[in-house]
Parts: C-alpha cells; structure tokens; sequence
C-alpha cells in the first residue's frame, strides 16, 4: 500500500509537471498570436481583415491548459484508501488555483505584449489638448476674412488666413471645409498623404461648386508619403493625377515639393521635368517648396536663385529662427509667393492651456505676429472643427498689439526648455548615432501637443534610425540645444511613447 502511495505521488508531481509545461505554452502563444492580434486592433486596423487564427489556436490553448489542470487535480492522492479527510475540496482548490493562475498569467502575457500601448492610452482618453479657446468670445461669432493678399507672382490673392487640411476628413471636414469658404476662405492647402487621402477627398467633395474662386495646392506624394528623388517622372505625373480625381478637378493651381530637407529632393530633375509636363497639359500652374527641416535655409537659398519655384512655405512663427526674416526678404523681392505654416510654436500643452482666458486667444496673436511682417501673404493652419472658423478668422486683417506680445511672451516663458525649433538642427553633430532628433521630437510634439497620437507613431515607426539609441549612450547632445530642450530626456520619452515596446 505504502509503494502504491508513493507511485501516485511521482505520477501526480509528473502530471503536474506536464500542467506547468502545458500553461507555460499558453502564456507563449496569447502573447505572440493573440497579443500580436491585439495590438492591430487598438493600433486600429479593421478587425475584419485581421486573420482569425491567433484567437482560435489561443482559445484551443486555454482549453487544453484548462482541461489538463482540472484532471491533473482530480488525481491527486486518488489511490489512497482511506482517502484522506477533505481531499475533494483540496482538489478543488488546487484545480481552481491552478486555472485561475494560467488564465492570469495568459492575461498578463497578452498585456505585456501590448504595454507600450499603455503610453497611448491615457494620452487618448485624457481631454485633447485645446487648439482653440474652451468658450468662443460670442464677439468671435461670424468671423470672416477681412484682409486679401497677393500670392507672389501666382497673381493670386489668397485669404491671409487659409485651411491647412492636415486633420479634415469624412463629413465633419466637408462641413468645415464648406463654413470657410462661406466666410470667405479661398486657400486650401491639402496633400494625398493628409488623413490617408481623406483631406483631398472631402475637399473635392466641396470644391464642386466653388472651384472657380479657389486657390489649391497639394504635394508630389502618395497616400503613403513623399515622393523620394530619383522616383520616374511617370510616378510623379501619376501622384498628381490621383490628387486631382481627389479633388474632383482638372487641374491644382500649385504643387509643392513637400517637406524638403535635401538639394537632391529640390532640385530632382525627374520631379521638374512631371511639372513642367503637367504644367504643359493645364494639369498644375505653379511649382513650390515647403521645408520645417534643419537645412530649410540651404534647400531656400537655392530655391530662390533658381527662379524654378514659385511659391514657397516654411515654418514662421514668433521668435524663429533668425535668419528666416532675410529668407523671406529676398523671396519677396523675386516675386515668389510666402506662405507661413508652424505658425503656433508647437501648440504646447502648457501654453495653450495657460492663455485660454486672455481676451484674444494665443492663436488669434501668433496668427498676427506672423502677418504683421507684409512679406508673407499669408498662413495656412489646420481646421478640424466650426468652431476654429470663429476664432482663426478673427485674427484676419487686424493688427498685432500690445496685449497680443503679452500673451506670445507669456507663452514663451510657460515654454522654455519644451519647443525643438524648426529648421534649427544645432544639435544633429552632437550625436554619435546620427539620431535624427528633430524628427524625434517632432512626432513627441504631434503626440503630445496636437493629439494626434496614431499618425505620430506612423511617422515615428518610418524612421529608419530611432531613440533606442540613446540607451547607455554617454549623451554629449545634453547640451547641445541653445534653447534649453534637454534633448537626452526628451528622446527617451519620444520612444518610450511612440513605440509599443
């Protein structure tokens, strides 16, 4: 009796071995096939395209685990005789912890594959941060364009305050983009990669009965991004013709080369020759640029010696970089067209959320401190709700004040040490990865300031070298910012946002 007792030991320490083993495989696969699977749900990809097989080789798994628990407890001390006192509800209990605590640990398994998301979503379900006022002044209501500009030598005169349609997308931008162009906005500024092709869509969707009055640009690039030099002229001549069935038009008044950093981007001649073919065809009128990159002042040099470029849009705001003043000078006086985009210093949380209860909003005084230099023709920022109409287009035609300085200095100092400076790039040197960290920081901006979390991880993800780097490393860029962006700090926190590990 006592060698049959023993045997039922070693055989239930087995099994229970086999059980372990068993649940340890479990844990493996929700974290590999149903935590994979979770992850593109949340990233927001449609479940109904997703394979359907991580969850049923999961829910096999958890089955098979579960059953395998539920035998192995019930043989325990089986072959005794008596059987010991209480041993049905020991198997009970042991039976119930061993499955509570596989299906715990499967849980976490699916989690910690996940918990980069964790980053995201308190971010998302937190308040978006304010791009507007939280109650528009009711003097706002109605506001319209009040001041018109010429365009360089397009000869056309564009609102001062046009809609960037970066964020415009399904009915709610159709129906912004409409109350615009009823308050007398005539400059859209759009691109294929905008909203996955749902900016130039919705706008097309307007513009059917406006198009006459409107002044429309878009980039060389597919919903997928930019066009790289050396792409065929075919390619690009293609890239455009989808914009314009987009747009439900013949033709764009303008097409830029968009976010240019390199000569060889700016000066590709595969992308002028497709201009001057669809310029040829009545398909495009004018040729531009725009650049919010570290070598802006080199790509706008040569865009303005070459005499190719018509118009151009850089990042303008108060207190930019110095330089850009003299750029624009000099583009004005040949006759090209300066469009200003960044206009809003990145939209920081803290700023944006501090100013809220001036009179005039931080918005409506960085739109005048921009358009308070008659060089620039005017701004492009982006709309996504009516009530941006209200208070963007109150800042139209009027002069910038003492009271609007207040409020830009106030939101400097509420700043400091936050804001990476378009087209600056002092810091690049400084690092031995070669860490693009303007971009780094960029997509944290889009991230954390302006809530668009998905398209900032998009971006983030197409880098081809990315903040991991600056693990272990020795930092030497810690001081490499003149403005105080601890840029080591700043990095590290980029990836650890916008990643998923």
């Amino acid at each position: 009796m006592a060698e049959k007792g023993v045997n039922a030991s070693q055989s239930s320490a087995i099994s229970g071995g086999v059980v372990a083993a068993l649940w340890v495989l479990t844990m493996l696969i929700f974290y590999g096939a149903l935590g994979g699977w979770l992850g593109s749900v949340v990233e927001g990809q449609d479940r109904s395209l997703l394979p359907q097989w991580p969850l049923w080789i999961s829910s096999l798994a958890l089955l098979g685990s579960i059953g395998m628990s539920v035998v192995w407890a019930r043989s325990l001390r089986r072959d005794e005789d008596p059987p010991p006192s209480g041993i049905g509800r020991r198997r009970f209990l042991v039976g119930t912890g061993a499955v509570l605590g596989g299906i715990v640990g499967s849980l976490a398994a699916t989690l910690g594959r996940n918990r980069g998301w964790m980053a995201v979503t308190g971010p998302a379900l937190a308040p978006e941060t304010p791009k507007m006022a939280e109650h528009n002044d009711p003097g706002w209501a109605g506001s319209r364009v009040m001041n018109y500009r010429r365009l360089g030598r397009t000869g056309f005169e564009i609102s001062d305050i046009s809609l960037g349609s970066g964020r415009i997308k399904g009915d709610t931008g159709v129906a912004v983009a409409q109350l615009a162009i009823d308050r007398g906005v005539n400059s859209f500024d759009t691109a294929p990669d905008y909203s996955e092709a749902g900016s130039e869509t919705a706008l097309g969707k307007v513009m059917k009965n406006h198009r006459d009055g409107m002044f429309i640009a878009t980039k060389f690039c597919t919903p997928q991004g930019n066009l790289p030099a050396g792409t065929s002229v075919e390619r690009y001549v293609e890239a455009v013709e989808g914009s314009l069935r987009r747009l439900q038009t013949d033709h764009v008044d303008l097409v830029h080369i968009h976010s240019c950093d390199t000569l060889e981007r700016l000066n590709d001649p595969n992308a002028h020759e497709a201009f001057d073919r669809l310029k040829q065809a009545g398909k495009v009128r004018f040729l531009g640029f725009s650049s919010h990159t570290p070598n802006l002042e080199q790509v706008a040099d040569s865009a303005i010696e070459s005499g190719r470029f018509d118009v151009m849009m850089l990042a303008y705001h108060h207190g930019a970089w110095p330089r850009l003043g003299e750029i624009i000078e000099r583009a004005h006086a040949k006759d090209m067209g300066v469009v200003a985009m960044k206009t809003l210093k990145g939209a920081k949380h803290e700023g944006l959320l501090e100013t809220r209860g001036e009179q005039d909003s931080y918005t409506q005084a960085a739109f005048k401190w921009v358009l308070s230099n008659p060089s620039v023709a005017g701004l492009v920022i982006s709309f996504f709700k009516p009530a941006n109409v209200d208070e963007f287009l109150h800042a139209s035609g009027k002069q910038l004040t003492a009271a609007d300085r207040a409020i830009l200095d106030r939101y400097d100092q509420l700043i400091a040490g936050q804001y990476c400076r378009p087209h600056c790039g002092t810091c690049l040197s400084s690092c031995p990865e070669d860490l693009p960290i303007h971009d780094v920081l960029r997509h944290k901006m889009y991230f954390q300031d302006y809530g668009d979390e998905r398209e900032a991880m998009r971006l983030y993800g197409k880098l081809e070298i990315q903040a991991d780097v600056c693990t272990g490393c020795s930092a030497p860029c810690t001081n490499a910012c003149p403005y105080g962006v601890d840029i080591p700090v700043a990095t590290r926190e980029a990836h650890r946002l916008l990643t998923l590990s």
